[in-house]
């Protein structure tokens, strides 16, 4: 594999225009959703305040279901709760929707490996959840590191297509000369995932590892996520400017926004109201600390001091959404500007299109489902931390998402996966309304896993010939899932696929009678002719594999039309009535 994209243009000439412009990156802007579109109007962005659900543009209904789904893991699951507790926030456009603290902040103050349970703090010892509880973000922590390299690119100080050797000839040895800038932000380096630096006694022989490092591929030919890229950009930032990275953190994001629960190295008096995380010891963790409580768990963000650029960033969900509203906003909040929107684009599009699967902006990972659930599409930006931290952003419908759990607490291995992030992105997902295109209610296809969900029409005679569907057509399925349009004439015994075409600005052909992935969420219309026979049956089959969906389809206004009669309409009571549908809802959102 090389560095070249596969649409047409190569990443190279992406960057020479980058460069061209001082390092931003000029792309067409996101499709506004409905909440964009209004401060656009208005000719403002927006900044963040409590508000309804009705304020916000979303529905009430799944806001409280993203909360009843995440209070579940509060129990069992299945094993060991996934975590003690978490702060929820939710929103859109400039609403805060949903700001839910459950479960608690510090539960256990040791773990015991030979029951394999948690040994809890008296009860009157145990802290809640607040919607201000701070937390250890982890990797998320890697986000704040890659706006500052981006604001350094788009101030001519740094090259999105630079070799770190440049800025750092020690790193240039053992093999890691050619290693760019962009491959560190994007993962393409060859980096493994990681290196014990804490067992290095001092800080120059943590960076003597770094320079011996040899990488595990060639430079530019694979994906594959490691601390060791972010470590190298903090060292190349703190060469470039000056200034540690703590101090280019408070000078040049957080200060400017506000954002006074987001720092480095927190102060004692910051712990009754921060998150615990570990019972650190080994063999599970690689250093023996105990309890981990107001410093950062990552042993070597610890070793470092605790200022690292993959980890070490202590933050709140408020701070966290206002950090999603000012990237949503193009890079403004209020009167602060922390970057241009060029060079937001810029983190928001995929630079990994040779690694399908591991789509990846500047910093921000892009359309994972595994974690993003049904949010997820090609333009949705988001982070993890493994203390439990998300984020996730999803300009088309300008809303925004944190979950912020202590999910290693009090020990790593009780949490596995990544479900309640998944749930509750499908939730925010639903609660963003699709609106009937014609009348008051389209079919919905749910949005279950592992399942299979069909809508079929009754028996048309369209024997004599020129029958043809007509309907609406709203889709957005995780790509392993499949939404197509089948006929029979043997009552149900077989079916085939009825190739058909949609149209919204351009008419695109679907030989194979099916859809999948993301149709950026917009209505499309739909053609199909039928063949003729005296019982012909048509339906819908939504199927979907057993990990992650997308929101799902929907078919609104179903017609088909023979040559000189409607055979079928189903605005007409009679018509609509002989719809079966199993799995498919009539929804009005």
């Amino acid at each position: 594999m090389t560095d070249e994209v596969t649409t047409g243009v190569t990443r190279r000439q992406l960057v020479r225009r980058a460069l061209a412009m001082g390092g931003a990156l000029t792309i067409a802007p996101f499709p506004a959703g409905p909440a964009e579109a209004a401060a656009t109007v208005a000719g403002s962005r927006p900044t963040l305040r409590h508000g309804s659900p009705e304020r916000a543009g979303l529905l009430a209904a799944h806001l409280r279901q993203l909360v009843s789904d995440a209070e579940a893991f509060l129990a069992p699951s299945p094993t060991h709760p996934w975590y003690a507790g978490a702060v929820l926030l939710a929103g859109r456009g400039g609403t805060v929707a949903l700001h839910r603290p459950i479960g608690r902040a510090v539960r256990y103050q040791a773990y015991d490996e030979k029951t394999d349970t948690g040994v809890e703090f008296p009860a009157a010892e145990q802290i809640p959840m607040t919607e201000d509880t701070i937390f250890d973000l982890a990797s998320v922590s890697k986000l704040f590191t890659s706006l500052l390299a981006v604001q350094q690119i788009e101030r001519g100080a740094l090259e999105l297509e630079g070799r770190v050797a440049g800025y750092l000839p020690e790193f240039g040895a053992a093999g890691k000369q050619d290693i760019t800038i962009r491959q560190l932000l994007t993962h393409t380096s060859g980096f493994r995932a990681w290196i014990p630096l804490y067992n290095a006694p001092t800080y120059e022989e943590k960076l003597q590892r770094i320079w011996n490092e040899e990488p595990v591929s060639l430079p530019g030919t694979a994906y594959l996520y490691s601390d060791l890229n972010l470590i190298s950009l903090q060292l190349v930032l703190e060469r470039i400017t000056g200034r540690a990275l703590d101090v280019l953190l408070r000078e040049e994001i957080t200060g400017p926004l506000g954002l006074r629960s987001t720092r480095y190295n927190p102060p004692a008096s910051w712990k009754p109201g921060i998150a615990a995380t570990e019972d650190a010891r080994t063999p599970w963790s690689g250093l023996d600390r105990g309890l981990v409580w107001g410093d950062v768990h990552d042993e070597n963000a610890f070793s470092l001091g605790g200022v690292a650029g993959h980890a070490g960033v202590f933050s709140n969900a408020w701070d966290l959404a206002v950090l999603g509203r000012t990237l949503l906003n193009g890079g403004t909040y209020g009167k602060a500007r922390i970057l241009r929107p060029e060079s937001v684009q810029l983190m928001f599009t995929d630079f990994n299109t040779a690694y399908p699967g591991d789509e990846h902006g500047l910093g921000f990972e892009l359309y994972q489902h595994w974690y993003m659930g049904a949010m997820a599409t090609p333009r949705t930006a988001g982070h993890t931390g493994f203390t439990g931290t998300s984020l996730v952003l999803d300009p088309t419908t300008d809303s925004f998402l944190v979950v912020l759990g202590n999910s290693v607490h009090p020990v790593r291995t009780w949490r596995s996966g990544s479900a309640p992030r998944v749930a509750a992105g499908n939730n925010m997902a639903r609660a963003v309304a699709v609106r009937p295109r014609h009348g008051r209610t389209a079919w919905f296809s749910g949005m279950a896993s592992a399942t299979t969900a069909t809508l079929v029409l009754p028996a048309l005679d369209t024997s004599s010939g020129g029958a043809r569907l007509r309907c609406a057509l709203w889709w957005d399925l995780e790509p392993a899932d499949v939404l197509a349009l089948e006929a029979t004439t043997d009552g149900g015994v077989s079916w085939q696929p009825v190739p058909f075409t949609t149209r919204r600005d351009d008419e695109q052909e679907h030989p194979t009678g099916t859809v999948t992935g993301w149709s950026e969420r917009v209505w499309f219309r739909l053609t199909a002719e039928l063949p003729a026979h005296r019982q012909l049956a048509l339906r819908w089959r939504y199927s979907t594999d057993r990990l992650y969906v997308g929101r799902g389809a929907y078919v609104d206004g179903l017609r088909v039309d023979g040559d000189d009669r409607v055979l079928f309409d189903e605005s007409r009571p009679v018509d609509a009535a002989r719809v079966e549908a199993v799995g498919w809802t009539a929804s009005a959102d």
